[in-house]
């Protein structure tokens, strides 16, 4: 069974997570989010869960902190992508913004790994954040623009995860 890791990247707002979810609706896939480990944190901290500039910047700066600590959001992406590899799952999403934890994922899944940005017009302002504002600095393996009606968009972007896929196997 082939096994592919999609480092999916885009600015908020970009259409990522539907994008994902109409992919794993398709393919044997589950996404993770390199955040999850930090916005559980912020929780017990007394964030609501609404993503606004201002806890976004929160959880950047948390990530960031907890990065250099204990590399608190590597470690998870990397058990989670243990578990993915021991699953009957085919393709796993993983949502990374900074450009440095990219890098550092690439170099443990290397052939196995394909970095995606989804971009969307009129998501490209500052929101106030290095994670969120770098995005575009990245060199992507491939770039989906999702600039079609929702239903059209979806289409087009599993079309292009089945490629990927079979460009793996």
């Amino acid at each position: 069974m082939t096994k592919i890791a999609i480092v999916i990247n885009g600015k908020p707002g970009s259409g990522k997570d539907t994008l994902c979810d109409a992919a794993i609706q398709k393919y044997r896939a589950r996404k993770i989010s390199s955040i999850d480990p930090i916005a559980a944190l912020a929780r017990q901290g007394g964030w609501d869960g609404v993503k606004d500039a201002k806890s976004r910047k929160l959880l950047s700066d948390l990530k960031r902190v907890f990065a250099e600590f204990n590399d608190l959001s590597n470690q998870y992406v990397l058990r989670e992508y243990q578990s993915f590899l021991e699953s009957g799952d085919e393709i796993l999403f993983i949502h990374i913004r900074e450009q440095d934890q990219i890098e550092a994922f690439k170099a443990v899944a290397a052939d196995r790994c394909v970095t995606l940005l989804v971009r969307r017009p009129g998501t490209y302002g500052r929101v106030g954040n290095s994670s969120d504002d770098e995005v575009d600095q990245f060199s992507y393996d491939v770039i989906f623009d999702n600039d079609q009606p929702q239903p059209e968009a979806e289409k087009a972007f599993c079309a292009l995860i089945g490629y990927i896929h079979s460009r793996h196997a």
